[in-house]
């Protein structure tokens, strides 16, 4: 008997090493295949976000066996604490899934007014001026954050490990301190005034000399507010002690959020908004709040009319076709899209295929539509990054888009004193008078107007993408206004014009969104010759350094994962896989 035991586990240890082996020549032939112009390629899971400690941390929780969402609140936690311009616990933002049964859905923690908030809260009554600087810096721009509410919900739904082991590692990080890149430092630097017009001198961010490479941050307050929150889940956010530190920082400005108000704080699971391109693609991103899932599925709809692959990548003529497209959609956004528990947004008719071939019957070849001939408005500037986006696919094809924010970087600028976070600025992204431009020139109307317990619209757009049926691309960047456009070119770059994911992301953008009446484009995206003629075309043209910082997934042929993390513009981000 002894002697047939022995037999069995040494049959069982051959099969095991077997096993290890094959799945070690699995990846070895694997990256034996990569292309020179993909990113990195991983056979079992792939991350990408915005800075390398959360992407390495994601893909740690996926190889201790947890699945996708819970790497998704590893990296969220962990974003907090390495990417506090963005990153965050005091802001909000979405996320879209899709589980490896094919199941879809979209989770909205989107930041929500105070009840204290009105409509006309930063009017001047007497001249009708608008305040647009107390809803940008300070604590009266501050909404009730969603994200520690939002990860809960995650982990509770799809969560794998213990949520006390998808925390710790961003609580280690805040206690112990981690060396600032250069482009950490440059961004602590640029915000020393504003940090100061806010803040205690005291305060951990502000220093007499410049923030250079290599300096250690230690964040001691927040370790102890994660803490809480590893102890307690949302209660050790939304009430007691990090709550009370909340309200005496409300208390110390004039800021209106309220215990009743972090309390009362809800996210909200919603349908994602679908539609199909090329016949094989389904897209699925995130309906309102956010305008960017229906802006994204028009665009692409009336894609399906033009062959762009034909047409060639940032031709004039394609450049031409999509900035008519944007421009429309847009219009779209500003005249009919809000929080959709405070508004009837009409999703059927903006993405009936019918209605969109009516708005885009207009379109000419060789000129340009005058914004004004689709709707009036004035508009100053357009866009901001302070916005981080991540993707993360698991081995057994869990897909999650993640995307979150603090509006501006670092938010109002607050920091919560004893709590050591940073608030957003969102009641920026309410419409502050209709017709009146937020901090990203976006337009808006009464759908988006303020009121308590409101969400205010957005452009964040977590997509994934499906080809006949099965899971293909998962796809978001920052971006302010200019997110939904680098998406859609995003996914025209790789359908249309057959790049890798990494292509696709290093490509350069364009971007137009209706107001201001010109194109966007960054700089060497066209050469001299298709710039003037696009003038010619009647389109006015701004050249810029940078639009979006895209991290995405793409799901290769052979059903490995190609991860394409944005290195060609300014940030830390990185995609790992194994």
């Amino acid at each position: 008997m002894k002697n047939l035991k022995r037999l069995l586990l040494f049959l069982v240890a051959i099969t095991c090493f077997q096993c290890k082996k094959s799945e070690e020549i699995k990846l070895k032939t694997i990256q034996m295949e990569r292309q020179p112009n993909e990113g990195v390629v991983g056979a079992n899971g792939m991350v990408v976000t915005a800075h390398p400690l959360a992407t390495s941390i994601g893909l740690e929780v996926l190889k201790k066996g947890g699945n996708a969402f819970d790497a998704a609140v590893a990296v969220q936690y962990a974003l907090a604490v390495v990417l506090p311009k963005a990153g965050n616990i005091g802001g909000g933002g979405y996320m879209v899934y899709r589980t490896a049964e094919g199941e879809k859905g979209a989770l909205d923690f989107r930041e929500t007014a105070p009840a204290a908030a009105s409509r006309d809260m930063f009017i001047e009554s007497e001249t009708d001026s608008v305040f647009r600087q107390k809803a940008l810096l300070g604590h009266l721009a501050a909404c009730i954050p969603g994200t520690v509410d939002g990860m809960e919900q995650i982990h509770k739904k799809f969560g794998r490990l213990a949520f006390a082991q998808l925390i710790q590692p961003a609580i280690d990080i805040a206690n112990n301190g981690f060396a600032v890149t250069d482009y950490d430092a440059s961004t602590f630097n640029g915000a020393q005034k504003q940090f100061r017009a806010v803040n205690d001198s005291t305060m951990i961010f502000i220093k007499d000399t410049l923030w250079v490479k290599g300096d250690s941050l230690t964040q001691k307050d927040l370790a102890k507010t994660l803490e809480r929150v590893r102890d307690n889940g949302r209660a050790g956010f939304y009430e007691g002690e990090t709550a009370q530190y909340i309200v005496d920082e409300m208390q110390s400005g004039e800021g209106i959020i309220t215990k009743e108000d972090l309390k009362n704080y809800k996210s909200v699971w919603r349908e994602p908004i679908e539609g199909i391109y090329r016949d094989s693609f389904n897209i699925v991103s995130m309906p309102p709040s956010s305008s960017g899932g229906i802006i994204i599925v028009q665009q692409l709809k009336g894609s399906d009319a033009y062959d762009f692959g034909k047409m060639g990548h940032n031709s004039v003529e394609t450049v031409h076709v999509m900035t008519e497209l944007q421009r429309r959609a847009y219009a779209d956004r500003a005249e009919h899209m809000g929080d959709m528990d405070f508004y009837d947004v009409p999703v059927d008719m903006l993405l009936d295929n019918d209605y969109i071939a009516s708005r885009n019957s207009s379109i000419q070849m060789d000129k340009a539509t005058p914004s004004h001939e689709i709707k009036a408005g004035t508009v100053e500037k357009i866009e901001s990054l302070e916005t981080t986006h991540f993707s993360i696919v698991d081995k057994d094809g869990n897909a999650v888009s993640i995307t979150t924010t603090l509006v501006g970087y670092f938010g109002c600028k607050v920091l919560v004193d004893n709590a050591g976070f940073f608030l957003n600025n969102e009641m920026n992204n309410f419409s502050l008078k209709p017709g009146f431009p937020n901090i990203f020139g976006l337009v808006g109307g009464e759908a988006n107007s303020i009121a308590p317990g409101k969400r205010m619209l957005s452009s964040m757009s977590p997509t994934i993408i499906e080809k006949n049926g099965d899971l293909y691309m998962v796809v978001g960047t920052p971006g302010g206004s200019t997110i939904i456009n680098v998406i859609y070119e995003n996914i025209v770059n790789v359908i249309d014009h057959g790049m890798t994911m990494q292509e696709a992301v290093n490509a350069k953008k364009h971007h137009s969104q209706w107001l201001p009446d010109q194109i966007v484009v960054e700089k060497g995206a066209l050469d001299s010759l298709g710039l003037e003629k696009l003038k010619s075309m009647g389109h006015a043209i701004r050249i810029t350094e940078q639009l979006g910082r895209t991290e995405a997934i793409l799901v290769r042929s052979d059903g490995s994962y190609e991860g394409a993390a944005d290195n060609t513009r300014t940030g830390d981000a990185v995609a790992e896989g194994y």
